[in-house]
């Protein structure tokens, strides 16, 4: 456990505001929990996939239900990987935290809204670079 965390108690129902300074202690604080509970609940997902992935699919005697199931885990296993990328995006973003580099946009330098970032904790962008960069990107994909 780092000082960072041990030192910062946030109320109770605490939200951030626009009215605090950007970034300050407990905003960083609420956001470090936000992410924890939100990688800690993928990684319990994750394993309860694993101990479903080691049924023995085998046993089902209908070969149409055994195609099924296989069909089933083949979704699952891609949303798991989906997932297992967040959680890098979720380590980033704590580490940003560490650094005094988190809610600031990559591209200008700028404060992320604290509703983008509620909404979207692993945001690197403001939402207005983001709008740009998805126009930027269907420009380069219709070429």
């Amino acid at each position: 456990m780092s000082a960072f965390e041990s030192k910062i108690e946030l109320p109770e129902g605490y939200r951030p505001s626009e009215d605090e300074d950007f970034m300050n202690p407990r905003q960083k604080e609420y956001f470090r929990r936000k992410l924890m509970a939100w990688k800690d609940e993928i990684l319990r997902e994750s394993k309860t996939t694993l101990y479903a992935l080691q049924e023995d699919i085998g046993a089902l005697p209908d070969l149409a239900d055994r195609a099924s199931t296989e069909t089933d885990r083949s979704l699952e296993l891609r949303a798991r990987d989906r997932q297992r990328k967040l959680i890098s995006k979720i380590e980033s973003a704590l580490r940003r935290i560490e650094e005094d580099t988190y809610g600031y946009c990559d591209e200008t330098g700028e404060p992320i809204s604290l509703a983008r970032l509620d909404a979207r904790p692993v945001a690197t962008l403001s939402l207005e670079a983001q709008e740009r960069h998805e126009r930027s990107e269907r420009v380069h994909r219709d070429d």
